[in-house]
C-alpha cells in the first residue's frame, strides 16, 4: 500500500506523518488489497477557531472510499477518519462476499 500525505498551506512535521502512516497501516487487517491512500491535511480558519481537516481517499480494487473529518487536532481528525474507513471497508467486504455467494448459487 502506498501512502501519500499532503499538507495544504503548512508543513506537517515528521511526527504527524509517522502517526498517520502507523494508523493507516492497521487498515490492512480489514482489507489486504488496498492499492493506495491519499491524505490531505488542511487548516480551516473559521473566525477565532482553527479547525484541522483530514481528508482520506482510499483506493481498493473496484472502488474508492473517501472520508473527511474535522476536529481540534490533526491526530483526532485522522483517528476519526480511519474509524470511518474501517467501517466502510468491512461493509464493502461484506457486500462483495454476499454478491459472490449469490453468483455461485446461480
Amino acid at each position: 500500500m502506498k501512502i501519500h500525505t499532503q499538507s495544504v498551506h503548512f508543513s506537517a512535521d515528521q511526527k504527524l506523518i509517522m502517526f498517520i502512516e502507523k494508523k493507516l497501516s492497521k487498515l490492512n487487517q480489514f482489507f489486504d488489497k488496498i492499492i493506495s491512500v491519499d491524505v490531505v491535511l488542511k487548516l480551516e480558519n473559521a473566525g477565532q477557531i482553527k479547525d484541522k481537516i483530514a481528508e482520506v481517499k482510499l483506493k481498493i480494487p473496484g472502488t474508492v472510499l473517501f472520508v473527511k473529518e474535522t476536529s481540534k487536532t490533526f491526530e483526532e481528525s485522522v483517528d476519526n477518519a480511519i474509524n470511518n474507513l474501517k467501517r466502510q471497508l468491512v461493509k464493502n467486504k461484506l457486500r462483495k462476499r454476499n454478491k459472490d455467494s449469490i453468483n455461485t448459487i446461480d
